[in-house]
């Protein structure tokens, strides 16, 4: 390559067509590109006659989270969680929370560059228990992300994918393959709500949710952030909650989110808790064992409930642990029934802190 960039590096998934173009197989939107031009990702790029990623070890900051705010509830509660993303995104939803990292098209975004090796060397050495590819979608920038996991598991550290599940089989047996955790974002339940406010598509995500549950070991969870008169209606709701109890589960964790107004979505009301809880009720009416609401201040909705005999088994409050009444092996102390997760014999004790993190003194 001329001008070489050590964060441009070939990428795999394309097919050269016919016409010339090169198509991008890592997801169903299947970019055609001519020489030099990226696809809606932002990260993926054609250059001369193949496909690279542009924003390999180069990411939009690092920090150290709860894992309960990616959100995960069932995987080692109370652990901290190394977090970071890169730049760019494979939808394009109106509404998205972290718009500037996400739709950013600007690589000033990336400000911190880290190899695999100094990533992992930063989660061991901060007592993080797992590495998160969050804030945008890691799916886009796979190479780099397997790279890291792989990292992570020669130093014993778990990883976490946050994902909206929008990804080509093919891509998507390797991406999975190197994960402990996802928390898909199952964003709606029809069609309409995937092509009118995301550019997709709903089926793809089913198809990897279906995938995760059934093909992988993978720990996994599930968050829908709830638009007023978008996706909250109550027919969609419980039809959404019969497919994953049917076709998942009803040990999948669901979290239903409030929504806030952002990017191009400003003419929206925030949603009201009211509709959180509702949702959760539903829910758990059809099967779910284990439901919660998220971005609002509710600790019955945030805690976790044991499924047989209804008591607590671990109170939140936000992203604190205010009860702990497991057993070391997972089980409930009231009633001896197994809690559905992953669990260390003793919680967390992170809390609710957020620590940004240098990456380059770890490098």
């Amino acid at each position: 390559m001329t001008n070489f960039d050590p964060s441009v590096v070939p990428a795999r998934y394309w097919t050269v067509l016919d016409n010339g173009k090169i198509r991008c197989d890592l997801c169903p939107r299947y970019c055609r590109l001519q020489d030099g031009q990226r696809g809606l990702c932002f990260v993926r790029m054609r250059q001369e006659d193949a496909l690279v990623l542009t924003t390999y070890g180069r990411s939009s900051g690092f920090c150290i989270d709860p894992i309960e705010k990616k959100p995960l509830s069932h995987f080692y509660p109370g652990s901290a969680v190394l977090s970071f993303g890169t730049a760019g995104c494979n939808l394009a939803c109106k509404f998205c929370q972290n718009w500037d990292i996400s739709k950013s098209r600007e690589t000033d975004t990336l400000a911190a560059k880290a190899t695999p090796e100094t990533i992992a060397r930063a989660a061991k050495e901060l007592g993080c228990r797992s590495v998160a590819f969050t804030y945008n979608d890691p799916v886009i920038f796979l190479e780099y992300a397997v790279d890291v996991a792989r990292a992570c598991h020669e130093s014993g550290i778990q990883t976490v994918a946050v994902t909206a599940g929008y990804i080509c089989e093919e891509p998507r047996e390797e991406f999975f393959r190197h994960m402990d955790a996802a928390n898909v974002d199952l964003k709606a339940f029809t069609d309409r709500f995937y092509h009118k406010l995301c550019g997709g598509h709903l089926q793809p995500v089913l198809d990897t949710l279906v995938y995760l549950k059934h093909k992988t070991d993978i720990w996994l969870e599930l968050t829908t952030l709830l638009i007023p008169g978008e996706n909250d209606s109550e027919q969609e709701l419980d039809e959404m909650t019969c497919w994953v109890v049917e076709k998942l589960g009803p040990d999948v964790p669901m979290h239903f989110s409030a929504f806030h107004p952002s990017w191009k979505y400003t003419d929206k009301p925030p949603t009201p808790p009211g509709i959180l809880t509702k949702a959760r009720e539903i829910a758990m009416r059809n099967g779910i064992r284990y439901a919660f609401t998220g971005n609002v201040h509710d600790e019955s909705g945030a805690s976790t409930y044991c499924r047989n005999c209804g008591k607590v088994l671990i109170g939140r409050d936000w992203y604190q642990l205010l009860e702990w009444n497991l057993t070391t092996d997972g089980a409930c102390k009231h009633c001896g029934e197994v809690c559905d997760g992953r669990f260390d014999s003793m919680p967390g004790t992170w809390g609710n802190r957020q620590r940004p993190v240098q990456i380059s003194d770890f490098a």
